[in-house]
């Protein structure tokens, strides 16, 4: 009998210690900037924007630079915009009215994407997950997602 159980407890162990391993490989995050430089890139083809590429990875196009003063990382703004994906389906949107918010407050590529333009300007600005919400997402944008965003900047507060 006790050979028996050795030769069942064998393969029983050999499961539970395989089974139950990590793979690191699936724990890693993964790496989405290809992938969205090439969706990005795929998005600005299509509709034929004449895109500018920081040394961030944040892709932006400015139609009206707007007036005076720009705003700076630290600075108070209101803007109003639309958060979209770029296959055009829409996750956010403010009011004409716009929001107030600080630059320090919000996803890096506001941050920096909203410094480009003055009081009035207007654009559109692409976002790399590494710069807006990352591997894991948040709410309705999944983890990994580029987002894209048409903004008008109303004021420097």
């Amino acid at each position: 009998m006790p050979t028996m159980i050795k030769k069942m407890l064998a393969p029983l162990l050999l499961l539970v210690m395989f089974g139950c391993s990590s793979d690191s490989s699936t724990n890693d995050p993964i790496d989405f900037t290809e992938a969205n430089e090439q969706e990005i890139q795929a998005f600005i083809a299509a509709q034929e924007l004449n895109a500018q590429r920081s040394s961030t990875g944040l892709y932006y196009v400015i139609n009206d630079p707007g007036f005076g003063d720009r705003p700076t990382s630290g600075s108070n703004v209101t803007v109003a915009y639309r958060g979209y994906f770029t296959n055009g389906d829409v996750f956010d949107e403010s009011g004409p009215e716009g929001i107030s918010f600080n630059l320090n407050q919000v996803i890096p590529g506001w941050t920096e994407g909203i410094t480009y333009f003055g009081e009035g300007g207007s654009g559109m600005l692409l976002v790399p997950s590494r710069l807006g919400y990352g591997n894991t997402g948040r709410g309705s944008i999944p983890g990994g997602a580029v987002l894209v965003f048409d903004v008008n900047v109303l004021s420097i507060n």
